[in-house]
């Protein structure tokens, strides 16, 4: 599924990208601009901005109006919305800074780009073909999984 997120919601933008999704993210583009890419690219527009949904909605663009406050809260309601799986599948992630897919990379060839401790104790790294940003499954990775998982909780309660 195709989004563009408003200003307000950057952190949900990156999750979007890690689970696959092609998130278009911008805080320089007005409410026009916004609107004007949602409907030229049959996006979905995400926003907790009230009067931009309504305008969305008068225009017959495709949008939801975010209201959840906290990560898991936010990424329950899109599941709830989309159905949107709350899983990462690094084969199909793209990257969290500039919305490109990710490309396994062979250890050899980053061993310049992270740390040597890292490189001790990971195997498998991605890397972005646009950006050049590297990644692995890391410590943070309790933190990511931790929050998949609330989120989880959070449907089941719904």
């Amino acid at each position: 599924m195709n989004f563009i997120l408003d200003g307000m919601l950057g952190k949900l933008t990156r999750w979007l990208r890690m689970m696959g999704h092609d998130a278009k993210y911008s805080t320089v583009l007005d409410d026009a601009e916004l609107l004007a890419v949602a409907k030229k690219e049959q996006r979905v527009l995400l926003t907790r901005d009230f009067a931009l949904f309504q305008q969305a909605t008068v225009r017959g663009i495709s949008v939801y109006c975010v209201e959840g406050n906290t990560g898991p809260e936010r990424l329950a309601e899109l599941y709830g919305r989309f159905r949107i799986p709350l899983e990462i599948d690094l084969a199909v992630s793209r990257c969290p800074k500039c919305n490109t897919n990710l490309a396994s990379v062979p250890k050899d060839e980053i061993t310049n780009q992270v740390q040597k401790n890292t490189l001790l104790h990971y195997n498998e790294f991605w890397r972005c073909p646009n950006c050049g940003a590297v990644y692995w499954q890391g410590a943070h990775w309790i933190k990511i999984r931790a929050t998949l998982q609330e989120a989880k909780e959070k449907v089941k309660e719904r």
